[in-house]
């Protein structure tokens, strides 16, 4: 059965992977409780594609992965509403106020966060992200005119917003701009493939997988001797500047997740392994000396592959999770 954050992730993050690994968009359709979710018409992508605006309305808690003009306007008070955003892993997400009509002074607000939160926990987590975790917040009550355009710092953005006065409401433009070094990603699909570079940053970059899964890393490029390094107690890569670390957890923040192995030094070939946890994150931690680089493909864990192991496989765990 799924876990709560499983069902909680599944209502916000529900990802389709079309043949030939492309991603598809998925969006929330305007009415119909019974069908929530809306695939795009391949149609209405090539209408995008030809310049055309897409716009709709939000609604309290909804998903976002294409760009466009959005409209929230309150039917009754809303006290705790937000839209996610998500791009592909190399992409940022730009919010950019369009017309806020709210009470700050009845207790409604606007708020633009860097990264997610789901539960109290955050992504990136507060130690792998360059803001503070104040500064990551934008408050349209506090910043009004100041500052109406706001770029994330990763793939996936958010605007958590209350509403009491029926009526009231905003719209927001979002766009999608390049980001040449992706560095902490949530990723849309339960499948894929990446390239994470850290070219002499002294920084942490986190890829989060919301699903049990098979990874296997086929190169690895840390400035060091070839070697592969299981995390326990008395070994590891304490005392190592550069390393890749594997983990998984029930919630959305990595550094609350369990470590569940280190890779401290370069080598080519193929580790693998099976990772049932609700959360898969695969963390590189760079001192800034080295241009460090990892290549790793990863898809869903189903049932059958738990009852199977592969020689090159890695130890597995968190399957009493799925």
């Amino acid at each position: 059965m799924p876990s709560a954050f499983q069902f909680q992730c599944h209502l916000v993050l529900i990802f389709l992977a079309a043949s030939k690994g492309e991603t598809r968009y998925l969006e929330v359709r305007d009415g119909g409780e019974d069908e929530p979710f809306l695939l795009l018409s391949e149609d209405l992508k090539r209408e995008l594609s030809a310049g055309q605006i897409y716009r709709r309305s939000l609604r309290c808690v909804d998903m976002l992965s294409i760009e466009g003009q959005f409209t929230f306007t309150a039917d009754q008070p809303q006290l705790h509403c937000a839209t996610f955003f998500i791009g592909e892993p190399e992409e940022l997400i730009t919010v950019e106020y369009d017309f806020v009509n709210i009470d700050c002074q009845g207790g409604d607000f606007l708020k633009v966060f860097d990264g997610w939160i789901l539960k109290g926990e955050k992504f990136p987590s507060s130690l792998d992200h360059p803001l503070t975790a104040s500064q990551r917040y934008v408050d349209f009550c506090e910043s009004g005119n100041i500052q109406r355009s706001i770029r994330s710092s990763q793939n996936v953005a958010m605007i958590f917003f209350r509403i009491h006065q029926p009526g009231n409401g905003f719209t927001v433009t979002i766009k999608k701009n390049p980001n040449l070094f992706p560095c902490n990603v949530i990723s849309q699909t339960p499948s894929g493939r990446f390239t994470m570079v850290i070219p002499h940053q002294h920084r942490n970059c986190s890829f989060s997988i919301i699903y049990p899964v098979v990874i296997k890393i086929s190169d690895l490029i840390l400035g060091h001797l070839n070697g592969l390094f299981l995390k326990k107690p008395s070994v590891g890569c304490a005392g190592v500047g550069d390393f890749v670390e594997l983990l998984g957890g029930a919630g959305l923040d990595p550094s609350k997740m369990f470590p569940l192995a280190d890779l401290c030094h370069s080598f080519h070939g193929s580790a693998q392994m099976k990772i049932g946890c609700d959360n898969t994150v695969l963390r590189m931690v760079s001192s800034g000396k080295h241009i460090n680089r990892v290549t790793f493909e990863y898809h869903q864990l189903d049932l059958q592959e738990t009852e199977t192991r592969k020689e090159n496989s890695i130890e597995e765990f968190c399957f009493p999770s799925i």
